[in-house]
C-alpha cells in the first residue's frame, strides 16, 4: 500500500482554510505529481489537519507545518510550527520586497505614478493591520459549526 505523498514530506508548507475540527486547522497543500504519459508535472491539492490549540493561524495564512512523530488522531497528523505570511502580506524571499498578486507592490506604485493614480486605488501604506475588523466584517475567528437544518432562523456562524 503506498502512502500518501504529504505523509512522506517532513515539513510542509500550506494554506489555512476554515475548519470544523477543535484545536486543529486545516490545510491546503499543493504538490506536484507527474503524469507519465504527457511527461508533465501537474499540481494536486491535499488537505491535512494540524494540531493548532492556540489558534495561531487564520484563514488565509501561509503556514510551515511539522510532521508529529506520532499521529493524535485519525486526522492529525501534523503540528503548526510558524505562520510564515499573514493573509495579505506576502514577501518575496529573495528580495524581501512585498509582492502583490505576483507582482511588487512598489513596481505597482511606480506604474501609478506614471499612468496616475485613480481614485479608488487601494493604499497599502495608509491600511491599517490585519485584524481591526473583527467581529465587523471578519468572523474568520469564530467557532463554526455545521448547519443541520433550515428553519428560517439566523444561523450567522453555520457552515
Amino acid at each position: 500500500m503506498a502512502l500518501p505523498a504529504a505523509s512522506k514530506a517532513y515539513m510542509l508548507l500550506g494554506v489555512c482554510v476554515p475548519s470544523l475540527k477543535q484545536g486543529a486547522s486545516k490545510f491546503k497543500v499543493k504538490r506536484l505529481e507527474l503524469d507519465v504519459n504527457l511527461n508533465m508535472y501537474f499540481s494536486k491539492h491535499e488537505f491535512l489537519y494540524a494540531h493548532d490549540p492556540t489558534k495561531l493561524c487564520k484563514t488565509g495564512d501561509i503556514v510551515l507545518i511539522e510532521q508529529l512523530p506520532q499521529k493524535l488522531t485519525r486526522l492529525i497528523t501534523h503540528k503548526v510550527k510558524e505562520v510564515i505570511y499573514p493573509l495579505g502580506d506576502t514577501t518575496c524571499p529573495i528580495t524581501g520586497k512585498k509582492v502583490v498578486a505576483s507582482k511588487y507592490r512598489d513596481h505597482i506604485e511606480q506604474v501609478n505614478k506614471i499612468y496616475g493614480e485613480r481614485q479608488n486605488v487601494f493604499k497599502y501604506d495608509e491600511a491599517p493591520p490585519r485584524g481591526w475588523q473583527e467581529d465587523k466584517k471578519d468572523f474568520s475567528h469564530v467557532e463554526t459549526y455545521p448547519k443541520y437544518h433550515e428553519d428560517g432562523s439566523e444561523q450567522p456562524y453555520s457552515v
